[in-house]
């Protein structure tokens, strides 16, 4: 499977077209299949009916209230509303449409941006007003098969734009896998209170899902709660979590669609691996865009790199600049700090006239 991806990867970069083969196709059909038995992108596009599902089945996390009314929503904040304080679009906005307000003017222009001036569409005629929990932010995919589940090895995002944590909140500026603070005990706790609950109240509630279900998590001093629940592969931590991955993709998405992910061993390399997200310069506000890329042919030439293509089009032979995060840059090593000195020595492979990157990804492996 991993062959077939790369392999994929090889043809894009170098132009192979022609080798788009049946293997390929069979791994679309799979993928397309699984999501078609799942409830696609209802679990992250209804914050409400996901708040009232935790608390009904009494999964930890955030304390909310749900508005359809702006004004409603804007009189909340001023009257009984703590801050800092988090503003979510209800609807499905691939999660982009979540703001983190540290006061009320910030809030009250929130309430603008999302529900009057609809910056996430039709996402955000609903909206989640949500407690601001503190803590150190971890991320675990899964597959499950309507019963069973099997998470993967964890993995940490950093959202902000700039070095630091400063700047405007993205769809990602990298990851690092494992997390070094998602302990095992962490690991108990979550598969007692939120992986498992979170499958079996799926089923209770008559929608048994199929599928990748993405556990944002928040380890706050009260205890791990849960953050936001996606129903697909997080992106970048997906970059760091599949290289890792020992299994063959498909016989575990089979075992998602014929139900026996019981007899699947999910299993994870012993190493390490951080990606380094190479955006265009102004993102995520306004940045040019068609500007030529080289330097790809080079991670054909290195075990355990691997360049994931987000942002970029063919401009008839060559591969140019085509949107903010353009390519994730992921490196492995056998523990995190040489993975993340490998990621950042294959940043400089690549090149394009804009080219922007936070250099601090992986400062919390520092800390640990």
């Amino acid at each position: 499977m991993k062959k077939i991806i790369l392999d994929f990867a090889k043809a894009v970069c170098e132009g192979e077209q022609t080798m788009i083969d049946e293997k390929k196709v069979e791994l679309m059909k799979k993928l397309q299949r699984l999501a078609e038995r799942g409830v696609g992108g209802e679990k992250e596009g209804a914050q409400k009916k996901l708040q009232q599902l935790m608390k009904k089945y009494d999964i930890p996390t955030a304390a909310y209230e749900n508005f359809d009314d702006p004004e409603k929503a804007l009189e909340y904040l001023r009257t009984e509303a703590k801050f800092p304080i988090v503003l979510k679009a209800d609807g499905l906005a691939l999660g982009k449409g979540v703001l983190i307000c540290q006061d009320l003017a910030e809030a009250e222009a929130g309430v603008k941006e999302i529900m009057e001036d609809k910056k996430f569409g039709n996402a955000g005629n609903t909206m989640v007003i949500e407690e601001f929990m503190t803590g150190r932010e971890v991320s675990v995919l899964s597959f499950v098969d309507g019963k069973t589940i099997r998470t993967m090895t964890s993995a940490q995002d950093h959202k902000r734009a700039k070095d630091g944590d400063q700047g405007l909140n993205t769809g990602g500026m990298g990851t690092f896998s494992p997390s070094p603070f998602y302990t095992e005990e962490v690991d108990e706790f979550c598969k007692k209170y939120v992986y498992q609950p979170t499958v079996d109240a799926m089923k209770a509630e008559g929608r048994p899902f199929k599928g990748v279900i993405f556990f944002g998590l928040m380890l706050t001093a009260d205890g791990p709660k849960v953050l936001e629940y996606n129903a697909r592969f997080g992106d970048p931590e997906a970059q760091v979590v599949l290289p890792r991955m020992k299994n063959d993709i498909i016989d575990v998405v089979e075992a998602c669609i014929d139900g026996t992910l019981d007899q699947i061993d999910l299993q994870f390399e012993d190493n390490a691996a951080v990606c380094v997200v190479l955006a265009s310069d102004g993102y995520p506000v306004k940045y040019d865009k068609g500007l030529p890329i080289s330097g790809l042919d080079e991670f054909g030439k290195h075990e355990g790199y691997y360049c994931f293509h987000a942002g970029t089009k063919f401009d008839g032979d060559q591969i140019v600049t085509n949107g903010g995060r353009v390519l994730g840059v992921t490196a492995k090593g056998k523990d995190l700090k040489e993975a993340r000195a490998n990621a950042y020595t294959a940043t400089e492979w690549v090149k394009f006239d804009n080219k922007y990157m936070r250099h601090d990804i992986g400062k919390a492996i520092d800390e640990a």
